[in-house]
């Protein structure tokens, strides 16, 4: 019983920690091969290779101790403030 019970652990354990992890690198691996394929067929370049989107940004460096921004969203337009004066009042009969 103790054999089994931890045989059962020891097969539980690997399917919850390290199958997802097998899985995501021989999924990963075929749909970079496929992309690949795709891309021969048609005449394209590889996506992973020098010019990839996923790669480092183009252009120099920044210095030492600088950063570089690549994008800076558009700052919100302020809206003029509107008072409010209230509104109408509304009588209500109390339900009981």
């Amino acid at each position: 019983m103790t054999k089994f019970l931890l045989t059962l652990l020891i097969i539980s354990l690997l399917v919850r920690f390290v199958l997802p992890v097998v899985l995501r690198l021989v999924v990963g691996m075929f749909i970079k091969k496929q992309v690949r394929r795709y891309g021969q067929q048609f005449g394209q370049a590889p996506p992973f290779g020098q010019d990839s989107p996923f790669g480092p940004p183009p252009g120099p460096a920044p210095a030492p101790g600088q950063v570089r921004v690549e994008y800076v969203p558009p700052q919100p337009k302020a809206r003029a403030d509107t008072k409010f004066n209230g509104g109408d009042y509304v009588e209500y009969e109390e339900v009981k």
